[in-house]
């Protein structure tokens, strides 16, 4: 027979705290704190597998839970010495979830269940306080009626309003007995009102009432969104614990509280948390009253006036300090502790590892290790690598005040306010004077580069999370919030409107690319701050991982921060990125537009100094470590003129005639540029344009390891690679710009000549492509696109709604689709290596940054990832954790 019930209680316990995935975490840690003999309340948990029984059977419950969960309750109270549903003597008790992984707030609770209209009259003689035992079970009534029975809640906070209101009296704590007595009635009266049958009596009939409510509630929508957000597989399913109730509202030396053994906001190793006399713990959490502190010293740095339990309770205080080192020493992890104290008796009610932010993860575990409570191991894995965020983006302060305006993704972590500017060149302008500036853009393009880089933050109506906008913005570490779809930008007439609200250039907004929130007015931020706790946990990291980490970066600035968080390369240098400045976009345009080859190579002979230029930069900031460079992958449409003076500029530069151009752009035009003349393709058809490109590389590394002395280690990329005939052609054109090179300066260097694998096709014949390929490089970005069929820059208007509807578990140009373009990746992989075993594979596309996705990187085998370089740290952690998991 299936055991679906375990108890716990008198120092004993069935259960253990490695049991979660039966017990959930609530139910595990209950049966560990009573194995240890702390003061626990007790109990019986019901175990996950009843929740997935209880869905894959039509809520319907296995036969034998009836019977052992009678056999629980009368061990209960035994335990206790109280009897279920007994006039004189009753057990009450709390009903509440217990998924393995905390999921606070998110599911529902019952308290005081077990009283009726006899029972409170039992409880009132047996407590000798009438008060206590009216005020318990009105709450009863309220709470059983929202959470089971489905009436709102707001009903009964208004009859108690109005109560008060007759009363003459302000707060809860002014009612006396017989006011609880009658709203009692009147919450019965409104309850019967609301559903047609009266409250419940049968206190057998309650608690299988709000077991099947802890069940549904795993379905609500909060839960169902928190899982989401958490990825949480919504399999897993939630215990549900049944526990004696102990009462922290009985009189002046009762309370109850919630505490930390460590500050989850600092890390700071002293007790952190607060409580409240005469209360149940719902008062604490719901903001009913005011809390008052723990201890002393958090009372005096608050400038409270309330006395600290510490100080009311000093008994108790010292009890519950010693529970706190207890129970870290045991878990060796900062613990989240719910506790009542009744009549003086502490009891403890929960205990779980406790949520935090990342620069106490950071402190608390860096502490541990030094203290010999965990090992350097234990503490890598502890730490969320994407929660490093927090510690490279400025954040809005969590006091300060918001009007949300709108929301969007969030493409780009960390806060920004400025005045709302609506075009790129008035963004630098304002910038240059010393403005800070918000550039919202219906959507960006690549010649919205210098707008980006001068603004503070970017927000645009259109895009994904892969769009143009969120990749340059997140290489910048600028906050971007993408596809804000309920915005309508007019740049000319400098003006945005979202619900009917207007925004105009110049007006104040904030922007947290963390959440994808806008809001009207500047809102308080607050600067990240790296200490050395968090170089001694990347330092641990760093020795544990396999896989090297690079970054996607195409400027100093970018490169030199890259280096900073630790990169160990360029895995991804885009040039069509250089060429969006000043007169280099003219001499751009012109190579476009000339009709010949000699046209082509004389604008060409402008840019090769200008890329030579960017590229031995680039050299001695990485000083010897591979960089990867992309060849001009972009399709041309992107670097064209759009508006009259553009063309008028390119004109005068070129000598020609405006409308010659306008032809010639009317002659480019493409109706699917994405996968139209771009990548190798124009390097086959325009084969000066990669000739240029690859002297600028030899020409850079050529000088800087003479200047430098360090060895400069070029990787040229060739992109959108579909056959290994292209590769081969346009390997031979790079060979023989070498050879010339090197002749003419008498000084050659190491190469290496590979290819993006971005299409399905080249995946699928990795093994031939591989023959003329010294490295592969998967570019998730565009292979997403083109496996699944979905454009990033459009996908912002159906993808939520995919993940909504579970058809994707998240945004596959976030987190990457290891079902199917996993697959290609891990095939590309497999056959790239069985024609070369030594072949060098590494990762370019969004996905290098993405925690979970550079897990699987490590699973299949990469030798790198590359990532933006403000989430190098994150990827260092990530590819540490996944090493140690394997």
């Amino acid at each position: 027979m299936s055991k679906w019930v375990y108890t716990f209680g008198d120092g004993a316990a069935d259960g253990r705290a490695d049991m979660k995935n039966l017990l959930g975490g609530k139910g595990a840690n209950l049966a560990e704190m009573a194995s240890l003999g702390l003061p626990v309340p007790p109990g019986l948990t019901i175990t996950t597998e009843v929740c997935t029984y209880y869905y894959e059977n039509a809520r319907q419950y296995p036969v034998e839970l009836v019977a052992q969960m009678d056999a629980a309750i009368a061990a209960i109270e035994k335990s206790a010495g109280a009897v279920f549903g007994d006039k004189e003597n009753p057990l009450l008790v709390s009903v509440r979830s217990g998924a393995r992984v905390s999921m606070p707030g998110m599911m529902d609770t019952v308290l005081n269940l077990g009283l009726n209209d006899e029972t409170v009259e039992g409880l009132a003689a047996g407590s000798g306080n009438a008060r206590f035992a009216w005020d318990s079970y009105r709450r009863f009534i309220q709470m059983y009626s929202d959470v089971v029975l489905g009436v709102d809640h707001y009903h009964f906070e208004e009859l108690i309003e109005y109560h008060k209101e007759a009363k003459g009296v302000d707060l809860d704590t002014d009612l006396d007995a017989d006011d609880w007595k009658s709203l009692a009635a009147a919450f019965k009266a409104k309850t019967e009102e609301e559903l047609g049958t009266p409250f419940p009596q049968d206190v057998r009939k309650q608690l299988w009432g709000a077991i099947g409510a802890v069940f549904g509630s795993w379905h609500i929508d909060r839960a169902k969104i928190y899982r989401k957000l958490n990825n949480i597989p919504e399999g897993w399913g939630t215990a549900v614990n049944v526990q004696a109730m102990v009462f922290g509202n009985m009189g002046d030396t009762s309370a109850t509280g919630v505490a930390f053994t460590r500050d989850p906001s600092t890390g700071e190793n002293e007790f952190y948390g607060e409580y409240l006399i005469n209360a149940q713990g719902e008062d604490v959490v719901a903001g009913i009253r005011t809390p008052q502190n723990l201890t002393i010293r958090a009372r005096e740095a608050a400038g409270a006036t309330a006395p600290s339990m510490e100080e009311v309770m000093p008994d108790v205080f010292s009890q519950l300090a010693d529970v706190f080192t207890k129970l870290e020493q045991h878990y060796r992890d900062m613990q989240d502790i719910e506790f009542t104290v009744q009549r003086g008796k502490l009891w403890m009610l929960q205990t779980r590892s406790g949520k935090r932010t990342a620069k106490a993860a950071l402190k608390i575990a860096v502490e541990m290790v030094e203290a010999g409570l965990i090992d350097e191991k234990t503490a890598v894995m502890r730490v969320e690598p994407a929660a490093l965020d927090q510690l490279l983006h400025p954040t809005l302060d969590p006091d300060a005040p918001r009007d949300i305006y709108t929301r969007g993704l969030p493409a780009s972590p960390g806060a920004a306010a400025g005045a709302a500017v609506f075009d790129s060149d008035e963004a630098e302008a304002w910038a240059r004077d010393g403005k800070d500036v918000v550039l919202c853009r219906t959507e960006t393009s690549p010649e919205d580069i210098h707008g980006m880089h001068a603004a503070r933050g970017v927000l645009t109506a259109r895009g994904g999370m892969t769009s143009h906008a969120a990749v340059v913005a997140r290489g910048m570490g600028t906050p971007c919030v993408s596809g804000a779809g309920q915005v309508r930008i007019d740049a000319k007439a400098g003006v945005m409107t979202c619900m009917g609200r207007e925004i105009k250039k110049g007006d104040l907004i904030t922007i947290d690319g963390s959440t994808g929130e806008v809001m009207i007015g500047a809102v308080k931020t607050l600067q990240p701050e790296l200490t050395g706790d968090f170089a001694a946990l990347m330092k641990w990291a760093d020795s544990y991982r396999t896989m090297q980490v690079r970054t996607n970066s195409d400027t100093p600035a970018d490169t030199e921060t890259a280096r900073e968080f630790g990169a160990e390369g360029i895995g991804l240098c885009r040039t069509e990125h250089m060429f969006f400045e000043g007169e280099r976009i003219i001499a751009v345009r012109q190579m476009i537009l000339a009709e010949d080859i000699a046209g082509r190579k004389h604008a060409l002979e402008k840019l090769l100094p200008m890329q030579r230029d960017d590229f031995a930069e680039i050299f001695k900031i990485m000083r010897g470590l591979p960089v990867t460079i992309r060849l001009l992958d972009p399709p041309l449409h992107e670097f064209l003129p759009r508006e009259q003076d553009e063309f008028d500029d390119v004109a005068a530069a070129i000598g020609c005639d405006v409308v010659v151009l306008q032809r010639r752009a009317a002659d480019l035009h493409e109706i699917n540029p994405m996968l139209g003349h771009r990548g190798c393709r124009l390097g086959i058809t325009y084969p000066e344009i990669y000739e240029m490109q690859a002297r600028a590389i030899f020409e850079a590394a050529i000088a800087v390891e003479k200047e430098t002395g360090d060895t400069v280690v070029p990787e040229i990329m060739i992109p959108l690679v579909a056959t290994e005939k292209e590769l081969a052609i346009l390997r031979k054109h790079v060979e023989a710009v070498a050879v010339d090179v090197f002749a003419e300066t008498g000084h050659t260097v190491n190469y290496l000549i590979g290819t993006m694998i971005e299409l399905p096709r080249a995946a699928l014949c990795a093994d031939k492509i591989a023959n003329a390929a010294d490295f592969f490089s998967f570019g998730t970005n565009d292979l997403t696109q083109t496996a699944i069929g979905i454009s990033r820059d459009d996908a912002a208007r159906f993808l939520e709604q995919y993940v909504k509807d579970d058809i994707f578990a998240q945004d596959p140009f976030v987190s990457i689709d290891q079902e199917g373009v996993g697959e290609l990746v891990r095939l590309g992989a497999e056959r790239g290596r069985s024609t070369k075993p030594d072949l060098k594979l590494g990762i370019c596309g969004e996905h290098g940054g993405d925690p979970a996705s550079v897990e699987f990187c490590h699973n299949v085998g990469l030798d790198y990832v590359s990532c933006s370089p403000f989430r190098v740290p994150i990827a260092r952690l990530a590819a540490a954790q996944a090493a140690l998991k394997s």
